[in-house]
C-alpha cells in the first residue's frame, strides 16, 4: 500500500536515526517508513546489529528512545525539555517489545546510551496493533512525543500525527 500521500513533512531541529528491526521492515503497519518520510533529518537503518561509529557524531549527544525498564538494566531516564536541544541525536527502535530488547542485548552500547523520559504522553492513536499496556506508543507516536518535548510544543507535529490518523484508517479491518 503507497502511503506517500500520508507524508507530512517537517523540519526537525532535533536529528532521529531510527533503528529498525529486519522484520518491521516488510510490516505493512510499521510505521517507521512513514516517520522517515515526514521528518526532515532523519535516517532509516534496517538491522539486528549496528555500529555505533556510523551513528555517533562528535558535536552531537545520543540519547535513546526507550521507555523504563528496569529489568534490563539501563541507566534511569532523563526528561530532556527544550533547553537541551542543542546538540542531541535521538535513537528509536522499531520493533516488538521482544525484539527490540533482542536489538538491546546484541547492541550493547545502546544500553550505555542515556535515555530519554517522555513526559505527558499522549494516549496511542495507534489502534491496529495490540499494545501491552495503556502508554505503549507506536515509533510514530513516540518520536513526535520526543520531538515536541524537545522542540517546544506538539502543535508542530500535529500535522503528521493527523496524518498518520489516516494512515491507521487506511489500515484499520472494517469491524
Amino acid at each position: 500500500m503507497c502511503i506517500c500521500h500520508w507524508v507530512m513533512h517537517v523540519d526537525n531541529r532535533v536529528e532521529v536515526v531510527i533503528l529498525q528491526h529486519p522484520l518491521e521492515a516488510g510490516e505493512a503497519k510499521g510505521t517507521a517508513r512513514l516517520l522517515h518520510m515526514c521528518l526532515a533529518r532523519s535516517e532509516l537503518h534496517v538491522g539486528e546489529v549496528f555500529d555505533i561509529a556510523h551513528l555517533a557524531r562528535p558535536d552531537r549527544q545520543v540519547w535513546l528512545l526507550y521507555p523504563d525498564t528496569p529489568q534490563i538494566g539501563m541507566p534511569k531516564p532523563v526528561a530532556l525539555t527544550v533547553g537541551h536541544l542543542q546538540g542531541v541525536r535521538l535513537v528509536v527502535l522499531d520493533a516488538t517489545w521482544r525484539k527490540s530488547r533482542k536489538m538491546l542485548h546484541l547492541n550493547p552500547w545502546l544500553l550505555q546510551l542515556p535515555r530519554l523520559a517522555l513526559v505527558d504522553l499522549p494516549l496511542s492513536r495507534y489502534r491496529i496493533r495490540k499494545a501491552h499496556r495503556p502508554e505503549q506508543l507506536s515509533t510514530f507516536e513516540a518520536t513526535c512525543a520526543a520531538l515536541a518535548q524537545l522542540e517546544g510544543g506538539a502543535k508542530r507535529f500535529e500535522p503528521m500525527l493527523q496524518a498518520f490518523d489516516g494512515f491507521v484508517r487506511q489500515h484499520a479491518v472494517p469491524v
